[in-house]
């Protein structure tokens, strides 16, 4: 059976701000910032916007763009390292917005800015056993930055939502790898409101290992090498490893640029991978094949070997904003304003 994308939505908050304007709070060189990174402005969610919310909006844009009812999905799994509750899914609000089918299974995954991805792998195994006709996998996150460290320039929002199935797919999902270890380059205990993370330890034996490591995983699991593939999309903490991360394995620069947005929405961590495949989707055609590899902290990498098939002909894409679109009208936040809709303004107890 082959299993593969459906359809798929996203959804990216138009608030956005600068590097240069957060370093000019801190005192730092946010140009040099820009240009380290490579991000231009980041996302960042109104005060109304959450996980939630930005999964709600991905999914329904993915059920925008199909004929399948939502009484078919048997499985909806929301990824994210931001989940509003400590305790209550995400998922479960997802299903009842979708107006879902109570007789299916809900679970919020969590493994860093892969969560998005390893649930697209569990509707694979769901679907292709035959335990569902459907699932729904969402990479989605509200990424957290403390005040003045080097995440805030980059921890973003969005999100993208597939509906994975074995009938009328426009993008087949041909093979998957993964790989994983136990490397702590990142983490937030419970409780605690910012993450911390290792510098650039977080750069090698972190992410370029565990990148490079699932991406040649794949490669020698389908006999393809870089020039086989389309496009390719790479975890985007920032511009810079994602580029530096392709270069290394052999892809160019115009295979990747399709799919490399975070310089224009900043590190939307769970959402990163998806949100990348789904401007690629938009503007995919039949017969291109795609090369996409997630990581996540902690720390691990899933890779994927996708084909677009001719359903992409008569896919119904304009049912619902592309990547490009959701970038567009803009509005520029202050650092006071975006650190009230961050919560990072607290008032003392009375």
């Amino acid at each position: 059976m082959k299993v593969g994308i459906v359809s798929y939505g996203a959804y990216v908050p138009r608030y956005r701000i600068t590097p240069e304007e957060i370093g000019k709070v801190w005192g730092v060189d946010g140009k040099a910032m820009s240009k380290g990174l490579m991000i231009n402005c980041k996302s960042v969610p109104s005060p109304d916007e959450d996980t939630i919310t930005i999964a709600v909006e991905a999914a329904r844009n993915m059920m925008k763009r199909c004929e399948v009812s939502p009484k078919d999905i048997g499985a909806i799994y929301v990824g994210s390292e931001s989940h509003p509750y400590a305790v209550k899914p995400s998922g479960t609000i997802v299903a009842e917005a979708i107006e879902a089918s109570p007789h299916l299974t809900v679970a919020d995954f969590e493994f860093a800015c892969k969560a998005g991805t390893a649930a697209i792998q569990t509707c694979m195994g769901m679907v292709g056993s035959g335990m569902v006709k459907y699932g729904v996998a969402i990479g989605a996150d509200t990424s957290q930055g403390a005040p003045g460290d080097a995440l805030e320039f980059s921890a973003s929002a969005g999100g993208a939502a597939f509906l994975i199935g074995s009938e009328k797919t426009i993008a087949t999902i041909d093979q998957t790898y993964s790989y994983t270890t136990d490397t702590p380059d990142f983490w937030r205990r419970e409780g605690e409101m910012y993450p911390r993370h290792g510098g650039r330890f977080t750069g090698e034996p972190a992410y370029f290992k565990h990148v490079t490591s699932g991406a040649k995983g794949l490669m020698a699991k389908t006999g393809l090498k870089a020039g086989d593939y389309t496009y390719a999309v790479f975890h985007q903490p920032n511009g810079k490893f994602p580029t530096r991360v392709a270069k290394q394995l052999g892809f160019t620069d115009e295979q990747v640029k399709t799919g490399l947005i975070a310089p224009m929405i900043g590190n939307t961590y769970s959402g990163a991978v998806p949100l990348g495949l789904a401007a690629i989707l938009d503007e995919a055609k039949p017969g291109d094949k795609i090369f996409a590899v997630a990581y996540g902290s902690g720390a691990g990498s899933d890779a994927f070997d996708i084909t677009v098939t001719n359903d992409m002909d008569g896919f119904q894409r304009h049912k619902a904003p592309t990547v490009k679109e959701l970038n567009s009208n803009l509005k520029f936040l202050d650092y006071a304003t975006y650190a009230k809709y961050r919560g990072k303004i607290h008032l003392g107890s009375e």
